[in-house]
């Protein structure tokens, strides 16, 4: 690392900073996003088998709302159950934006990485070649070969940010595809949930309406 940063010079500081919280976002969205974490198995399920049989107290909810996004989806839904359907719909609506929110955390900084890391680098190969040629300028083109080697040390900037980069921008594009494919499963899911609480007992009592 400490020969990348003699071959670069300076600008290949903040490209190794930008390297370390890059691969740190990666791996806490990774942890955060895995499937089972915003998605348990088989919870939409048993969450219309509870609203189905009337088995629902607000402990019961509270604790549905701290297992997962899901979870924290179906329990606003339940929370509004005996209302009719199209406030149920909007407090799921309101709530799933708060929860992509959630889910989409960091990835705009990700993709700041992703944008920035190329610019950086092409700054350390301008700020490269600008001392080579001054150089010359001092002292003369002088040995072909040294005046080769300057120049690629100056490009190491350029490859490194773009080494910075691209596996930001990948893993940007990737996660941003995993929250749309989280949010219409959750779609699924709540509209399913809806479904079943429009078949409860015609004698349930509806919160009162206001005027």
């Amino acid at each position: 690392m400490l020969e990348l940063v003699k071959a670069g010079g300076w600008p290949m500081i903040p490209l190794l900073l930008l390297s370390v919280l890059a691969l740190t976002l990666i791996v806490e969205r990774a942890w955060s996003l895995r499937r089972t974490a915003v998605l348990p198995p088989n919870l939409g399920k048993e969450v219309r088998t509870w609203a189905g049989s009337g088995k629902l107290d607000p402990a019961h909810i509270e604790s549905l709302r701290k297992t997962s996004p899901l979870g924290e989806l179906l329990a606003a839904a339940l929370d509004v159950r005996l209302r009719p359907r199209d406030q149920i719909r909007e407090r799921i609506e309101d709530v799933g934006r708060h929860l992509v929110h959630k889910m989409e955390r960091y990835l705009n900084t990700l993709g700041t990485i992703a944008a920035a890391g190329p610019l950086l680098g092409l700054f350390g190969t301008v700020v490269g070649m600008i001392q080579m040629f001054l150089g010359i300028l001092d002292h003369g083109i002088g040995d072909v070969n040294q005046l080769a080697g300057g120049i690629g040390k100056a490009l190491v900037c350029t490859a490194a940010g773009m080494i910075v980069a691209i596996p930001a921008l990948i893993a940007h594009r990737w996660f941003r595809g995993r929250i749309g494919e989280y949010i219409v499963s959750m779609e699924h899911e709540a509209i399913a949930l809806m479904d079943t609480l429009e078949t409860r007992p015609a004698g349930a009592v509806r919160t009162p309406q206001a005027a």
